[in-house]
């Protein structure tokens, strides 16, 4: 699906390895559903980092996962979306913020304004 915002705000993450199926159920069932319901949030995409193989100068280099591992993609309107008293709630409510968030790690934030 092509993006139609004109912002991403990009999350990137690790979690410990005993929380990573609780982590991925609350992240997909709760947090972007929580999210999606602010006004402003498009769209949210999620992926996991894996190696891989490329071709580049005559030759195939194989490049290690990315570190953090998972990634979160949410198209904006506006970077104001991200200070907005609804963003502050959402982030909060559910199983997130008490049994999820404590056991992510190695956390990186930023913000993309489209060309």
């Amino acid at each position: 699906m092509p993006i139609t915002s004109r912002y991403l705000f990009v999350v990137r993450m690790d979690v410990e390895p005993q929380k990573e199926d609780l982590f991925n159920e609350v992240y997909d069932q709760e947090h972007i559903p929580y999210l999606m319901e602010v006004d402003g949030v498009i769209a949210v995409s999620r992926a996991k980092a894996e190696e891989f193989q490329m071709a580049i100068a005559g030759r195939i280099d194989t490049k290690p996962a990315a570190s953090p591992a998972y990634l979160a993609i949410y198209e904006i309107e506006s970077p104001d979306v991200i200070k907005s008293p609804a963003w502050a709630a959402a982030v909060e409510k559910g199983r997130w913020a008490d049994e999820v968030r404590p056991f992510t790690t190695n956390r990186d934030h930023a913000m993309y304004r489209l060309r």
